[in-house]
């Protein structure tokens, strides 16, 4: 009983060591969430949305019609349902830096009948994303991915159209946690105002605004 305990507590020290390390080295480099483990980011939405996903989807908000970028979009999780929403007549932009998670959104999109999504192997901050394009902007669980987080938010800032809308969610579950104070200060110094919060310390959505033009 003692040494499956010790073992317990050998392994839950492990698993706090390689997430502290993972996130330190995150601030120099950028280190996303591996392909093997694109079946934790959530449920599939071949199989159905979680509630974690419909609560997302409600808060953008969103028309048909309207542009929206997935910065980070990993396996489709949003993309999809997000691009059922803005109708054949809106588009969905779904960037990622990996090719397996471009893939595998790729095959579920394929899967689903879906073609108002473009997907883009580029990194978010890089300046490449167009101007004024986007109604809404989605970067959940990927802000601590990147090592420069204000050039993020201002390439998002410049992307999004005059009030539009920026969501960030973040969990203490991804070893990339940011704090909410963390991202408050850093969608300020990037120009966006607090258009809504819900949540708590621990797992929180903010939904920034790009001011309207005077």
């Amino acid at each position: 009983m003692i040494s499956g305990l010790y073992l317990f507590i050998v392994l839950i020290a492990l698993v706090v060591i390689i997430a502290l390390a993972w996130r330190f080295a995150s601030r120099r480099y950028t280190i996303p969430c591996p392909v093997w483990m694109k079946g934790l980011l959530d449920t599939p939405f071949t199989k159905g949305m979680s509630a974690r996903t419909r609560k997302t989807i409600r808060q953008l908000d969103l028309s048909p019609g309207m542009n929206v970028l997935d910065a980070g979009c990993g396996p489709g999780r949003l993309t999809l349902p997000i691009a059922e929403k803005v109708g054949p007549h809106g588009e969905v932009t779904a960037i990622d830096i990996q090719d397996g998670m471009l893939r595998e959104a790729q095959e579920r999109a394929r899967d689903t009948h879906l073609t108002n999504i473009h997907f883009l192997r580029i990194a978010v901050g890089g300046g490449k994303l167009e101007r004024n394009h986007f109604d809404r902007a989605v970067l959940v669980t990927v802000l601590g991915e990147i090592p420069d987080r204000l050039a993020a938010l201002q390439d998002i800032f410049e992307a999004l159209k005059p009030g539009g809308i920026l969501l960030v969610e973040e969990t203490i579950l991804d070893p990339h946690f940011q704090t909410r104070s963390t991202v408050r200060k850093l969608a300020g110094a990037a120009g966006f105002i607090e258009k809504g919060f819900s949540g708590n310390r621990c797992s929180f959505i903010f939904t920034l605004e790009k001011p309207s033009a005077p």
